[in-house]
Order: C-alpha cells, then sequence, then structure tokens
C-alpha cells in the first residue's frame, strides 16, 4: 500500500505552522509564534500578524520538509486551515496552499480551525461516541456534541466574549501583560475567593455562555478599588475572576454529559492548558466518563492538530478546484 502523506497548514491567527503526517505518524510539527511580536501591543494585531505569516510562512515549510526527510513530491493532499480567524492570516495560508497545490499538482482538502482543536486529542485517546467537547479559547467558548467522526453539533457557545478574551482583558486591567491566560492562572493559585464575581447564565436551562458581565464587573471593582485607594492583592482579584469564570464550564458540561448520557469528554483550544480547569474537570466529571486532557503543546495553535483532523477524510475523493477563499466566520458543522 502506498504511504499517505499529509502536509497541513495552519494560519489563522498568529502562529505560522505546518506539520507532516505519515500513515499517522507525525514526523514535522513546526510552529513560528508571533507572541513576542504582539505582546507590548496587548493583543494580536492583525495587519502585523499578516506581514509576519508572509515573512515566516515559506522558512516553516522548509524546516517541515527537511524534519519529516521527505521531498513536495512525496506529499499526497495538502490540508490547509480556510477559517475561523483573522482574515489577512488565513489568506497567507491559503495562497501558500494554492500556490504548492497547483504547480505540484496535489489535493488539498479545506479544513475548520475549531475541528482541528478537537482533534488534537487524538494525540492522547481514540474517541469513543457520543463525545462531548468543551471549546476554549480567545476567541472560542462553545459545547460540541459529536456522535460520529466528523460530525459537529454546537449545543452551547458563548453569546458575548469568550473565556479566553476576558482573560487577556482582566489582565490587562492588571497590567500583567499578554498572553493572559498563563499568568492569570499561575498567580489565581496564591490568592483566594474574596469577591462575589458573577458567573452569568450558570443557572440557565440552556448551555450557553456569556462572559462580558464577568469582564466588565472585574473591571469596575478594580477601578473602584484603585479610586479609592482601597489596598487589594491582585492575586485575590485573579482567584475570585478565575473562580467565577470556571464555574459555568463545570456546570454545563456536567448538564451536558447527563442530558446527552456522554461517554467521552474533551477539552479544547487555548484555554484547555488552565490548571485549574483541568483540575475542575478531573474531580468533578463523573468516572464512567472517559475524560481526555489535550497535551499542553497541543492546547496553542499548531497545525499537528489539522494533520490529525485531516487523517479522517478520503483524499482519494478530492477534486483539484481552487477556486475557493477564506471564511473567516466558518461555522463548525
Amino acid at each position: 500500500m502506498k504511504d499517505k502523506i499529509i502536509l497541513a497548514i495552519e494560519s489563522s491567527c498568529d502562529e505560522t505552522a505546518m506539520a507532516i503526517i505519515k500513515n499517522n505518524q507525525l514526523l514535522a510539527n513546526v510552529v513560528s509564534s508571533q507572541i513576542k511580536n504582539h505582546q507590548d501591543k496587548g493583543g494580536v494585531i492583525p495587519e502585523l500578524a499578516s506581514r509576519l505569516h508572509l515573512e515566516n510562512i515559506d522558512k516553516v515549510f522548509k524546516e517541515a520538509i527537511k524534519k519529516a526527510e521527505i521531498t513536495i513530491n512525496d506529499i499526497d493532499v495538502i490540508a490547509i486551515v480556510d477559517g475561523p480567524g483573522l482574515v489577512g492570516a488565513l489568506h497567507v495560508g491559503v495562497m501558500f496552499a494554492k500556490s504548492l497545490a497547483y504547480i505540484n499538482n496535489i489535493k488539498i482538502l479545506r479544513l475548520h480551525h475549531i475541528a482541528g482543536h478537537i482533534y488534537a486529542n487524538e494525540f492522547i485517546d481514540n474517541f469513543e461516541f457520543p463525545l462531548l467537547a468543551l471549546v476554549v479559547s480567545g476567541g472560542h467558548t462553545e459545547l460540541v456534541l459529536m456522535k460520529e467522526h466528523l460530525k459537529f453539533e454546537v449545543i452551547g457557545r458563548t453569546l458575548d466574549d469568550a473565556i479566553g478574551e476576558s482573560y487577556d482583558k482582566v489582565a490587562k486591567v492588571l497590567s500583567l501583560g499578554y498572553p493572559g491566560g498563563p499568568i492569570l492562572d499561575k498567580l489565581a493559585k496564591e490568592g483566594h475567593n474574596i469577591y462575589n464575581f458573577p458567573s452569568p447564565k450558570i443557572n440557565d436551562n440552556d448551555f450557553n455562555f456569556s462572559y462580558s458581565g464577568l469582564k466588565s464587573a472585574v473591571i469596575n471593582k478594580v477601578n473602584q478599588l484603585n479610586m479609592k485607594k482601597e489596598s487589594y492583592k491582585i492575586e485575590d482579584i485573579v482567584c475570585s475572576f478565575q473562580d467565577s469564570a470556571v464555574a459555568p464550564l463545570i456546570v454545563k458540561s456536567l448538564k451536558a454529559i447527563d442530558e446527552y448520557n456522554i461517554k467521552h469528554m474533551i477539552i479544547a483550544g487555548g484555554v484547555a492548558a488552565n490548571s485549574y480547569l483541568r483540575e475542575q474537570l478531573t474531580r468533578k466529571v463523573p468516572k464512567n466518563v472517559k475524560l481526555t486532557l489535550p497535551p499542553l503543546w497541543c492546547c496553542t495553535d499548531n497545525a499537528a492538530m489539522i494533520a490529525s483532523l485531516a487523517n479522517h477524510y478520503n483524499y482519494d475523493e478530492l477534486d483539484n478546484d481552487l477556486s475557493f477563499g477564506v471564511n473567516p466566520n466558518k461555522v463548525l458543522e
């Protein structure tokens, strides 16, 4: 049987990433991070991200090919993320993929960024269905039901801000730097939950989330304390925020597990690296439900997760249509 070699490309935000899989074996996983370029600006600047993707993408490709010890002629299919994400950043990855596909007559597979995050968990476990995926990142907070491979049903989502965005905003108002998630996760361990911040929608009957109210409550409390010149410990603010932020994730996940008779639960996205969230899920998910926590290296954006997802498609059925564009608001379905 001929070897099946997939080149995966991910450029949806501020990571230029490529991975190569051969017969389910990960041969290369290269990520060029832009975090240092955006840190002093307090968040990702879309125009800067696009320019840096243009500078880095060919270098990342050459490094991936070298690490995998293959040539472009060995590649059977190119798996490219065409959404969701930053429109300019997506365009860089898609145009690079199209160029490779056209020049070398390689088939191309268009994939969803969040589906990739979900399939990062396959580096640890095989999926069992029905499966519940808790997707938590800077742009997404969703509960996704899967009854079989590649079939996604979003049963709950944030109605406003994503949880990761709230972490970044709280870190910014406390002058703690960017990205906020890892910083707050560490500081929360040193504080106490002494502030009564709200957990919006925690007791609602649906599976949706809301973080704008919590974010505003924390910002208002910090401004109030500063105006009154009252002393406070940043660690206590952070601990109180994190408890209120994570609580709805746990409550809604447990409700969904019960309602949909879930056999397997996973988490996905950048906030999946949060140690408190992992601890709470480990403690509270019923023991008869399989719980998979992705490796920390696979929580942030990378192309290995896209290659893992691509493995489930029959690329023999693909055509060579390169007329598609990017979809920054692509829906998971």
